[in-house]
Formats: C-alpha cells, sequence, structure tokens
C-alpha cells in the first residue's frame, strides 16, 4: 500500500488539538480558485520550478532523455515525461511535488514527533487535497495511528463517496470539514463542483464523529453576513457547534506560476483585521465556538 504524499508539516498548531504533524496527500476533486495547495489537485507526481531560482543553465535540457525539456524563445518548457532530469538542477529551482510512500515510510516520521504530543494532547492530521481520493491509504494510516495511540483529525471538502467517509468514522478523532458556500451554483462556478454531496454527507456523519466546519472566507465571494448566517442555519440544522474562519491570503499565489497554471486572485483584496474580527464575534454570538 502506498500513498501520494506531497508534503509533512510539523509542529503544526492550526490544523486540530496541540500539537499536529500535519500529512498532506496529492489529488482532490475540486479546483477553488483561492486555493493555497494547487500542486494537491493531480494525483500524480508534478513538477515544480520556481523561475526565481533558474540561473538557465539548461543542464536539464541536456540531461532530459526524450524532449521532456524543451527551450522555446528563450522559455524553458515543461513537458509530461521522466522527471529525472531534476535532479542536477545546481540551484533547486526543479523539484517534484508528490512522492509514494508506504504506510510504514509515513509512519517512521509521525513516530518522531511522539513526544510533542503528549505534552500537548496533539496528533496527526491527515490533509490535500482530498485525503480521501486515496482512501485505502488513508484508512490504512489512520488505523496505524491509532494502534499506536496517536490521535487523528482528517481535513476534507466533504466531496467524497459516502460510503467512505462512513467507513473512516471510527478512526477519526476529529473531522475538519469545509463548507464554503450554500448556493451550489455558485460553489461550482468558484470551486468547479456543486455542493448537494457535501452538504449531504455533513449531516450523515454529523451525530457520529467531533467535526468542526470551516470556511475560507472570499472578498466579494462569500463574505457576506447573509452567506455566513445560511451556513451557520444548516450547521444548526446538523446539531453541530464547532465553526471557525480561514480569512483570505495568497501566501501560495507564488505555485501556480511553479506548476504553470494561472492564478486567478491577484486582485482579490485581503479582508482587514477589523473585519475578520467582526465576523468571528457575529459567529460567536450565535453560540459557535472556534476552538477544537
Amino acid at each position: 500500500m502506498k500513498g501520494n504524499v506531497f508534503d509533512i508539516q510539523r509542529y503544526s498548531i492550526h490544523d486540530g488539538k496541540g500539537i499536529r504533524t500535519v500529512v498532506f496527500l496529492k489529488g482532490c476533486p475540486l479546483r477553488c480558485k483561492w486555493c493555497a495547495n494547487p500542486e494537491s489537485w493531480k494525483l500524480e507526481p508534478q513538477l515544480f520550478y520556481k523561475k526565481t531560482s533558474c540561473i538557465h543553465c539548461h543542464m536539464c535540457i541536456d540531461t532530459c532523455q526524450n524532449s521532456e525539456v524543451t527551450l522555446e524563445n528563450d522559455e524553458i518548457k515543461f513537458h509530461n515525461g521522466n522527471y529525472d532530469f531534476v535532479r542536477v538542477c545546481p540551484t533547486e529551482a526543479l523539484s517534484v511535488k508528490g512522492k509514494w510512500m508506504t504506510v510504514d515510510e509515513v509512519m517512521n516520521e509521525i513516530r518522531k514527533d511522539i513526544p510533542f504530543y503528549k505534552q500537548s494532547n496533539g496528533g496527526v492530521t491527515i490533509s490535500g487535497g482530498e485525503p480521501l481520493r486515496q482512501y485505502e491509504f488513508t484508512k490504512e494510516l489512520l488505523e496505524a495511528c491509532k494502534k499506536e495511540g496517536i490521535a487523528t483529525a482528517v481535513e476534507t471538502t466533504g466531496h467524497v463517496d459516502t460510503k467512505v467517509l462512513n467507513e473512516i468514522v471510527p478512526f477519526v478523532d476529529l473531522f475538519l470539514y469545509d463548507i464554503k458556500m450554500m448556493d451550489s451554483d455558485k460553489h461550482k462556478e468558484w470551486t468547479g463542483v456543486g455542493n448537494a454531496l457535501i452538504l449531504s454527507n455533513l449531516k450523515e456523519i454529523s451525530n457520529k464523529a467531533d467535526i468542526m466546519v470551516r470556511t475560507p472566507i472570499i472578498p466579494n465571494v462569500n463574505d457576506a453576513k447573509e452567506d455566513m448566517q445560511a451556513i451557520l442555519d444548516y450547521l444548526k440544522e446538523c446539531n453541530i457547534r464547532k465553526y471557525s474562519i480561514l480569512p483570505f491570503h495568497q501566501y501560495g499565489s507564488n505555485k501556480y506560476e511553479a506548476i504553470q497554471i494561472p492564478y486567478k486572485m491577484h486582485d482579490v483584496k485581503m479582508h482587514s483585521e477589523e473585519y475578520v474580527e467582526e465576523i468571528k464575534e457575529y459567529i460567536k454570538m450565535q453560540g459557535f465556538s472556534e476552538e477544537f
């Protein structure tokens, strides 16, 4: 059993209780225009090219076997194929996002942080992308964590097979569940998929698991109070009272150029701290907590 892991982030404090190790898996059914991890979308390993680090030595072109790298109008172009040429880059402008790892290999990384989990009531969070795109690997990794007494959390878009979601519930201490907006047409416009499955899945597991619902608030997309109120009303129906917002940022914008796809949110400005605090207070007044 192997899974495609694109990052393992240690000492995280924002993805569940205490100090966490976050395992990021590749593959996602959504294409959120504001996504900070676009390298997670495709399931297979992906070339990552940082133009600002490239010194145009052309060693990658000289090394490639089947024209995976070409020079066109003084621009280096990359094509699908073998990524062996990455190893010769002297400035590390080239890298590959995604590594096939066994559960044991991932567990060996996780075990390094066990002392921190014990001190802080922390554990492991499996994220993505959408980790349930690699369902069998995710389930086996969760089972391995539980066997060693490590607390688990799963970050999910909710856009997954309901049977799959139900099958992992016994191995998950906390779901970090995204609800981006209630209007399905608008949801499809901004994420590439409707939200009917996401909403029904949340209701399906609402009484079976500990759930923190989170919403990335995007200026002029889903940040109006009526948008927020529609989500809060649905959470009340589901008897869920853990809820937090994730303010919009552009920290991942440079990744889009690195994987050669356009970034469409350059002109979107971040919310002021005052506005974010106003929204948080509005949520709190309705009986919701942002504590894990």
